[in-house]
């Protein structure tokens, strides 16, 4: 542990789970993001990862704390990005306007080394579009769907791959959508058996329970960079 006064930085999280302590941007400085991440930088070996980054803080950011990478629609800094290996994700959204939600966790997944395909724009209302990359899910390792509205893109894939499925509930839709709590309760009583669900609008929380996934992995499948 480094104790810096305002935060206190796990450092042996990189040895537990495979990856350091990920900083969540809102409501610190730039000069506590600073801090965290060159304590991060200088005691572990791995991805350094600032999440949810305002651009003007992340420019600042940028300017105290070499190396870095800013991706502005994923919110998201990164230092000492992981090759890429064998465990393929794909991200399916099914709306333009969940792209956010899905280049978020787009981006977390590449950054930690999981080799990750995006399609957008899939969703339910023209199931055929989904029924064209039926090929590219059956052969993912694990699956993340992003869904707003009612939810139902989720339990359409959960039915097509017998990799991990794991939804993203995203506050889009109308006045009963409920800024994604229905898509969220939908997602949670999929007819999909073992469909995996995070909190709403969180494309991160999907890419960390990913890496988990392709952590459990035997060493031997990781392979290396493709």
């Amino acid at each position: 542990m480094l104790d810096l006064g305002y935060a206190r930085i796990d450092l042996g999280r990189e040895a537990r789970q495979g990856l350091p302590e990920v900083v969540y941007g809102p409501g610190k400085t730039v000069e506590q993001i600073t801090g965290i991440v060159s304590g991060l930088l200088a005691h572990n070996s791995g991805p350094v990862l600032a999440t949810r980054v305002a651009p003007d803080t992340a420019a600042a950011v940028l300017r105290r704390v070499d190396g870095g990478t800013y991706d502005e629609e994923a919110r998201l800094l990164v230092w000492r990005p992981a090759a890429t290996g064998c465990f393929s994700v794909m991200v399916v959204a099914a709306g333009t306007s969940d792209r956010p939600v899905a280049t978020e966790a787009c981006a977390v997944t590449s950054a930690v080394g999981l080799d990750t395909t995006v399609v957008h724009d899939v969703g339910v209302a023209g199931l055929d579009r989904i029924l064209q990359v039926r090929g590219l899910l059956q052969a993912a390792d694990a699956v993340v769907v992003v869904a707003g509205m009612e939810g139902a893109l989720a339990s359409v894939v959960g039915g097509l791959v017998r990799a991990p499925v794991v939804a993203v509930p995203v506050s889009t839709g109308y006045g009963a959508s409920l800024e994604g709590v229905t898509a969220l309760l939908a997602m949670h009583a999929s007819c999909a058996a073992g469909v995996t669900v995070v909190n709403i609008d969180s494309g991160f929380s999907a890419a960390m329970a990913v890496h988990r996934i392709a952590q459990a992995r035997p060493p031997a499948d990781h392979g290396g960079s493709k």
